[in-house]
């Protein structure tokens, strides 16, 4: 659903620029911006914001403070003058930072962190180096994310994430590694006959009953189902 001939993507409550960001708006962030349960959270942290739409979604969703982490100045830049046009701005602060540097530094911890990140492995790299940073792990693994987040997160805190499904699975299995519970699984099919494609997992320190549900997106081209517009319609504004 990214829009990469338009500068901007247009929402319901906020505009997002994204000619100088490497990853354009695309259908993963929305889905975790949409998705990522707030109730009852005060502190939020997104690794890896991009433009901001992450953190801008939940901002709409809560009332909660948000910091969010950029390494790539462009995107930094972008994501700023994103959040800076909306009604949220006092309650998002952007930071220029890897999220490993930023962790060294950090004393806050967080009732949730959130992050759509790079996932691709020991595949072809894009030429453009932001680009390169954005979709693969070099600067961001999996091990990364699970580390600063056993750090960051106070004691009942949750981490949300949206991965392709074998990364989601071997992410799930590293995370057991370092003491995370899968509690919520949403499995993400762009048609009914598709395969799973995407997973949305939910995971903390404490181990509850799992959640597991699937969301079809489309029953044909265009036509899309009841429950992806309910999940996405104070966003989208064709809905």
């Amino acid at each position: 659903m990214a829009r990469r001939s338009n500068p901007y993507f247009q929402f319901k409550q906020f505009t997002i620029f994204q000619d100088r960001c490497a990853m354009k708006v695309g259908t993963d962030g929305v889905l975790l911006g949409a998705w990522t349960e707030v109730k009852n959270t005060q502190t939020l942290l997104d690794i890896g914001t991009g433009t901001g739409l992450v953190a801008l979604m939940l901002a709409q969703r809560s009332t909660a403070e948000i910091d969010a982490v950029e390494i790539d100045e462009n995107s930094f830049i972008q994501a700023q003058e994103n959040v800076t046009q909306t009604p949220w701005k006092e309650r998002i602060k952007i930071y220029h930072s890897s999220v490993q540097d930023y962790t060294k530094c950090c004393s806050k911890r967080y009732n949730l962190i959130v992050s759509n990140p790079p996932f691709f492995e020991n595949a072809y790299k894009a030429s453009k180096p932001p680009r390169t940073v954005a979709r693969h792990t070099d600067l961001l693994s999996a091990i990364d994310l699970l580390n600063v987040s056993q750090q960051l997160l106070d004691e009942g805190g949750r981490l949300a994430v949206i991965y392709p499904t074998e990364a989601a699975n071997r992410f799930q299995e590293k995370a057991q590694e370092f003491g995370f519970f899968c509690n919520q699984k949403l499995l993400v099919k762009p048609t009914p006959t598709s395969s799973t494609k995407r997973i949305l997992m939910e995971l903390s320190k404490r181990q509850k009953n799992q959640s597991e549900n699937t969301l079809i997106i489309e029953t044909e081209r265009h036509i899309y189902t009841p429950e992806f517009i309910d999940l996405v319609q104070d966003f989208y504004l064709k809905y």
